[in-house]
């Protein structure tokens, strides 16, 4: 086939163009990985030591460093719930040296309503990806004569649920379910974690728990409580025979939306984010490096033996995730969650 002399310089140039694009993102990543190695990168945890998502930092920081040719330290960062921490890691200085492992749902609600110490906006972070996403799980004591979500909503049976703060998982998720389902519900506050809300329930003080299925299995295991339902469209894997909240209930329009509402700040999971603004060299090579870190199959394995999961989701899932649980929220929306939430003063 015969080409013209036209045609033959058009092609020329359009491969040159993508030579030079091509050596532009090579030379793009080689700067990157310059610039990480043997640099120190900070591991931000908004919570304190020995904690769930402390542990996994902990136990993700060696396989990142090994990535990044970087050392990983492992920051704690205290102070409501994680959210001042995460205030400063979507302020700090854009040079892709911080980021942070985020529990994003009550990331996502202290954004959603508007609370007054939130300085981020989770769709605007730069994502590097989903840790792992998990299913959330309605317990109850054993001294309860509840067996499913039929029984909580009978006339008369009222679940005390135990938390910690109103948007910190277990105290919105029971507050959400329990409107959901219209069950008669007291909400206690003031607990340290869920552990203590366990024992309470073992204890008798309060009947019901909204965790976690890695706790949830635990405490089932234990045989102090009693799992009711997976409160996602999903099974747990750790507990398969617990049928999911929408296999038991007959659910209205209204019901529907409030508990989809709540799986869709769920799936959040555990995110890794950093700053804004990062240069686009640096943020991509990170990028690759937290995937190969949380793809490694000797970190899986780690993750397995003490059920700190790891099921890595691209950074573009984790963005969508955050957009389709705060991107549609309307004033309305607000308000409305916001008068289930949180406390009536």
């Amino acid at each position: 086939m015969n080409f013209s002399r036209k045609t033959r310089l058009f092609v020329g140039a359009m491969a040159a163009a993508a030579t030079l694009a091509l050596g532009a993102q090579s030379a793009g990543a080689q700067d990157a990985a310059s610039f990480y190695k043997g640099k120190t990168v900070r591991f931000v945890v908004g919570v304190g030591v020995g904690g769930g998502f402390d542990a996994y930092a902990r136990m993700i920081a060696p396989y990142l460093g090994k990535a990044l040719d970087a050392t990983v330290v492992v920051e704690n960062q205290l102070g409501a719930g994680g959210l001042v921490a995460l205030n400063r890691v979507s302020t700090a200085q854009p040079d892709g040296l911080s980021l942070m492992i985020v529990n994003g749902t009550p990331a996502a609600l202290g954004q959603l309503l508007e609370q007054q110490n939130v300085r981020y906006d989770l769709t605007k972070l730069e994502h590097l990806g989903v840790i792992a996403a998990y299913p959330w799980v309605w317990v109850v004591g054993k001294h309860t004569p509840v067996m499913n979500v039929a029984d909580a909503q009978k006339p008369g049976v009222t679940l005390r649920f135990g938390g910690v703060g109103p948007t910190d998982g277990p105290a919105d998720g029971a507050a959400i379910t329990c409107h959901a389902l219209k069950m008669n519900c007291q909400i206690v506050l003031g607990y340290k974690g869920s552990a203590d809300i366990a024992l309470a329930m073992e204890r008798g003080e309060m009947d019901a728990l909204y965790v976690s299925d890695s706790s949830a299995a635990q405490y089932v295991k234990s045989g102090g409580a009693r799992a009711i339902a997976a409160m996602g469209d999903k099974r747990s894997k750790l507990l398969p025979d617990v049928p999911t909240v929408f296999e038991q209930a007959k659910l209205d329009a209204d019901q529907r939306w409030w508990l989809e509402f709540r799986m869709s700040i769920n799936d959040l999971g555990r995110i890794l984010v950093t700053t804004p603004e990062t240069p686009a060299d640096r943020l991509a090579f990170l990028r690759a490096a937290v995937k190969t870190a949380l793809t490694d199959p000797a970190l899986i394995a780690e993750g397995e033996k003490t059920q700190r999961f790891v099921d890595f989701q691209e950074p573009e899932v984790a963005r969508a995730l955050a957009i389709k649980a705060l991107g549609g929220v309307t004033s309305e929306i607000r308000e409305r969650v916001r008068k289930v939430v949180l406390p009536k003063q």
